[in-house]
């Protein structure tokens, strides 16, 4: 069924929405009467049809910057965080505890985890050295038993 037939379409006005000479879309505006629209009507459409390309670009420039400006903020972020571990680090010579307390709280948030845990391998065991905003439940089992030996197909350690 075309348009005739669902809405009583008897006059149709079409105008390209072209960038540079590439077809982006259409303007359609329609009568259910038969009767022209005037040189003047066609020209506002006509003139409605580029701002819409306007409009279009605009946008797209627009989710560009913003994937830009949110790439570079990402990218701040990181050495940022990358920037204070290395002062824990220097604040912290020989202890690692406060580097690894650092390393990990900056690791959560910036890949938005909820929680996380850093292990140590002694080429045999896994040794617990450092949690973050884990869940009581977690933080009480892993205190319980904060060495893990994982078995020959693991793929990671807790």
């Amino acid at each position: 069924m075309g348009g005739v037939e669902l809405a009583g379409v008897r006059t149709q006005l079409v105008v390209p929405m072209l960038k540079e000479d590439e077809l982006v879309g259409g303007f359609t505006i329609y009568r259910q009467e038969v009767r022209p629209f005037t040189d003047k009507q066609i020209k506002l459409v006509k003139s409605f049809a580029t701002q819409a390309v306007i409009a279009i670009e605009n946008a797209r420039l627009l989710g560009e910057l913003r994937q830009r400006t949110s790439d570079l903020a990402e990218s701040l972020e990181q050495k940022t965080a990358t920037s204070e571990v290395l002062q824990t680090i220097n604040s912290s010579p020989g202890d690692l505890d406060p580097v690894f307390a650092a390393m990990l709280e900056k690791a959560v948030r910036i890949c938005g985890a909820t929680f996380g845990n850093i292990s140590r391998w002694d080429g045999e065991v896994m040794h617990l050295v450092a949690m973050h905003n884990a869940p009581p439940a977690f933080v009480e089992a892993r205190m319980v038993s904060p060495d893990y030996r994982p078995g020959s197909n693991t793929s990671s350690a807790a």
